[in-house]
């Protein structure tokens, strides 16, 4: 009886060991960044990422070719729009004022384009982080502020000399997506920046602000039947993850990624 014990449990072990490794793995998390490479200073980016899901896989688009990019880009879940040098002002009808941008890359410029306009087409959630929430509003149809000191002149700080030290106040929209998902009012937030959000585009709402007018935060007017879309102004990976302005943020958007 004894023998005839083991070896049932030797059969059911085998059997479940078979069924165990028969079994597919979920799907990796994909997240494509616009720009965002972990050995760059980008790397904030990435580690952010990983902070929040260790598991995802995390891919820098810029490394390649724009084409490659794009043949990579279908396989991701999700796309976050970092933060970098200012968009060209042609793309929002104020080419005759590079002169106050800083150094404009064309590359990065077609890439975030066609990242965006394909991310929106195949239903795939977008977060813009910074340069990334601009790139958001001027890709649907928006414009920027091109220099905050000089076209608005207001006492609110928004760019400090040292970026890692420089912090202020946003307010949220309470009717807002953000809003909801942070579960605040308001906070104080990571700031470095000489522009911003000018003319809203069609179909987006602002969602965050600070004391000047300044917009922070925008997301969709109306969500139904579009994919996952917010951009923000701040840098929440330079956050600690315990503030909802930073972790709450990237974990909404890894939820939708999962498609959960």
């Amino acid at each position: 009886m004894k023998k005839h014990n083991n070896l049932v449990f030797i059969i059911l072990f085998f059997i479940i060991f078979i069924i165990s490794c028969s079994q597919p793995e979920p799907p990796k998390t994909r997240i494509a960044l616009s720009k965002g490479s972990p050995d760059t200073s980008y790397a904030n980016y990435y580690n952010w990422i990983k902070s929040l899901d260790s598991t995802a896989i995390v891919m820098d688009m810029y490394t390649m070719s724009i084409d490659s990019a794009m043949d990579l880009f279908r396989k991701c879940s999700g796309l976050i729009l970092t933060g970098g040098t200012d968009i060209n002002p042609a793309y929002y009808d104020k080419a005759y004022d590079t002169v106050r941008c800083w150094p404009i890359d064309a590359k990065r410029d077609q890439l975030e384009m066609r990242l965006l306009d394909s991310a929106l087409a195949w239903g795939m959630p977008v977060l813009g982080i910074c340069r990334g929430h601009q790139m958001i509003n001027v890709g649907l149809g928006g414009s920027l502020v091109v220099d905050i000191p000089q076209d608005r002149g207001t006492s609110e700080i928004h760019q400090c000399e040292d970026y890692l030290k420089c912090f202020h106040t946003v307010r949220l929209g309470q009717n807002s997506l953000l809003a909801e998902i942070t579960g605040a009012r308001g906070g104080d937030v990571t700031t470095n920046h000489h522009q911003a959000v000018d003319a809203l585009a069609p179909g987006l709402k602002v969602s965050a602000y600070t004391s000047d007018g300044i917009i922070e935060a925008i997301e969709w007017a109306d969500t139904t039947g579009k994919p996952f879309l917010i951009g923000v102004q701040w840098h929440p990976e330079r956050m600690d993850l315990n503030n909802p302005l930073s972790g709450a943020i990237g974990r909404r958007f890894l939820k939708e990624c999962r498609g959960k």
